[in-house]
């Protein structure tokens, strides 16, 4: 089993790459700086990157994006430059390539807290499958082989999961700082919280007293509280998912906790808030598609597909206060064509995309019949729901719908987007279009 769902990651994967290409987007300042000219190389060289370069705003990019149409941006960017408004130009530049609402291409902002952070970040370069969950939240264990999350609502409470064994209960210090440094100086491959933050500081406790992160000039460290000091200094590999956590996203000067876990705990893929949250559906949703479809999308995948089930929602409800919030205001940071996932393992149902020819058919598989679309962990706001998504190995242009209609799908020039059936009547269907 476990080598059948390998083969369907890795044809998926492979399936991406036919209508490659690769953008990266700079401003003339960053371009001429050696240090950062040495990460738009790496960048370059790596994917064989056309660099697109503007004067005063990513706006100015938007003409030679759009004819060449990328499937990956990168926007490399000196942290001074990564403002909350420059986060938002970048969603509404990537949305503006064509004449639909949706999402033209899968992006990423590239930074660091200097240039040698984020040349380290690029240079990366040996996939990250990620097998160790860590979270101060709770999360599906049953996803990964080994990892622990430690309860923000409950002093004392966790659940592990060791490798070869199942999810157990464990008690732990009221005090949960130390155990987390330890993760972070250690071997986690994901990190998620939620709770209370700042741009300066995670409140590791919800609903009672524990310790904090902080950050000062790009490092990271935990006091507990007991005043105790413990630095995160890492070179392992890893993503983390602020996915409730007001401001973690927001780089406001060199003292940004987003910069510090990008240079002190080696985090080489992230998403953030750049305000404060209120509706969840950016933060905590993109937990829907990146972990519990383990394997099935890269992280920089989940957060674009996230963002379209987003807009599709605003085009059903062009009113939602909620989306609308959300909308623009998370940022990803990172290459957005590294490959991260979580290790593949079977979800609620399958998926396959099968090309003939010009004739492109999705194949949907229900595996738990009523109950392939529920979620192991309904933690967190918004979740649950999320349109069925399917990426397309080509930029599609015209097409015919040859079967599927009644399920109401999506299709962009990306993607298929096909809305979970509001009642479970057939356990198989598909969707079957051809280009014209």
């Amino acid at each position: 089993m476990r080598l059948l769902i390998l083969l369907a990651f890795l044809t998926t994967a492979l399936a991406h790459s036919e209508d490659y290409s690769y953008a990266i987007v700079s401003s003339k300042n960053t371009v001429t700086d050696k240090g950062w000219a040495k990460v738009i190389d790496v960048l370059k060289n790596k994917y064989n990157g056309k660099v697109i370069i503007y004067m005063n705003s990513t706006d100015e990019a938007e003409h030679q994006l759009s004819k060449l149409m990328p499937r990956y941006t990168a926007f490399v960017a000196k942290p001074e430059e990564v403002t909350k408004e420059f986060v938002a130009k970048v969603h509404q530049l990537t949305r503006s390539l064509d004449d639909d609402t949706y999402g033209d291409t899968i992006w990423g902002i590239v930074t660091g807290f200097d240039a040698q952070n984020a040349y380290n970040i690029v240079s990366v370069s040996k996939p990250l499958i990620i097998r160790r969950g860590v979270a101060g939240t709770s999360i599906p264990l049953e996803y990964f082989s080994e990892g622990v999350w430690y309860s923000e609502g409950k002093a004392g409470f966790g659940i592990k999961k060791d490798k070869g064994s199942t999810p157990h209960e464990i008690k732990t210090p009221v005090d949960t700082t130390k155990l987390f440094v330890d993760e972070l100086n250690g071997n986690a491959d994901m990190f998620v919280t939620s709770g209370h933050a700042t741009e300066r500081d995670w409140q590791i406790g919800y609903s009672y007293k524990n310790g904090a992160f902080k950050s000062q000039n790009g490092l990271l460290y935990g006091i507990d509280t007991a005043g105790n000091k413990f630095q995160i200094k890492s070179t392992h590999p890893r993503v983390y998912l602020p996915v409730g956590n007001c401001l973690m996203g927001h780089i406001d000067n060199s003292n940004a906790m987003a910069l510090a876990f990008l240079n002190s705990a080696s985090v080489i893929q992230m998403i953030g808030y750049t305000v404060p949250t209120w509706f969840g559906f950016m933060g905590w949703g993109i937990l829907d598609y990146f972990v519990e479809q383990p394997g099935r999308f890269t992280l920089s995948e989940a957060f674009f597909a996230n963002q379209q089930a987003l807009i599709w929602h605003l085009q059903k409800n062009p009113a939602s206060k909620g989306h609308l919030y959300d909308r623009d205001v998370v940022a990803f940071y990172g290459d957005p064509a590294f490959e991260s996932r979580v290790q593949p393992v079977p979800s609620g149902w399958e998926q396959t995309l099968v090309r003939t020819n010009d004739t492109f058919i999705l194949n949907i598989k229900l595996l738990k019949g009523e109950k392939s679309f529920d979620l192991i962990d309904p933690n967190g706001s918004q979740r649950g729901k999320r349109p069925i998504f399917q990426f397309l190995p080509i930029r599609l242009g015209k097409y015919k719908l040859l079967e599927g209609e009644e399920y109401q799908p999506v299709i962009t020039e990306n993607f298929i987007l096909v809305p979970q059936p509001q009642k479970i009547e057939k356990t198989e269907f598909r969707i079957v279009l051809k280009k014209i």
